[in-house]
């Protein structure tokens, strides 16, 4: 197990994700490496907790789609995900297209976003955004449902993992 994963193991346990009691919200979430969302997401999907997206949700993020049951997904009027193609860096750190990457992430998403991200000249170097109306096509919406907790989820690369527990009618993150 990578060192993100205990960390992020720690985290979750720290803040008490035993319970279906509390929901994960996700804003500006720039995404990172597959993996690290691949074992988050399980770990989430697990506790039966819902998540709200509130903002950005991008690249590896948007596993999210994929790996938490749709009942236990919902969308703000602020939430967009943004998707691309997988990449890595090559020996100079320039980043190149990962065919297996990208095939990941392809046989993770939902049919409906397969369908979208196609729709929209599919999965490329370029960033597409999913949100609005075609977003409430997909996602339902987080509007009129009661949360009694929220977690803020921040990005999982290249920054520490904090879980903030707090109400959402204060909207902490």
């Amino acid at each position: 197990m990578r060192i993100g994963g205990v960390v992020l193991g720690c985290a979750l346990q720290a803040v008490g994700v035993t319970s279906a009691s509390a929901d994960i919200r996700i804003a500006e979430d720039r995404g990172g490496q597959i993996g690290h969302y691949l074992q988050t997401f399980a770990m989430v999907r697990s506790t039966g907790e819902r998540v709200i997206i509130d903002g950005n949700c991008l690249s590896a993020c948007t596993l999210v789609l994929g790996l938490i049951p749709h009942s236990h997904i919902c969308a703000t009027g602020r939430a967009r995900f943004g998707f691309h193609a997988a990449w890595m860096p090559d020996r100079d750190g320039r980043p190149v297209t990962s065919t297996i990457g990208t095939r990941a992430l392809w046989n993770i998403y939902p049919a409906a976003v397969r369908h979208w991200i196609n729709q929209h000249g599919g999965l490329s170097r370029k960033m597409i955004f999913l949100q609005g109306r075609d977003l409430a096509g997909i996602v339902s919406s987080c509007e009129g449902r009661q949360h009694a907790r929220a977690r803020s989820h921040r990005p999982l690369s290249h920054r520490p993992v904090r879980y903030v527990t707090g109400s959402t009618a204060g909207d902490r993150r």
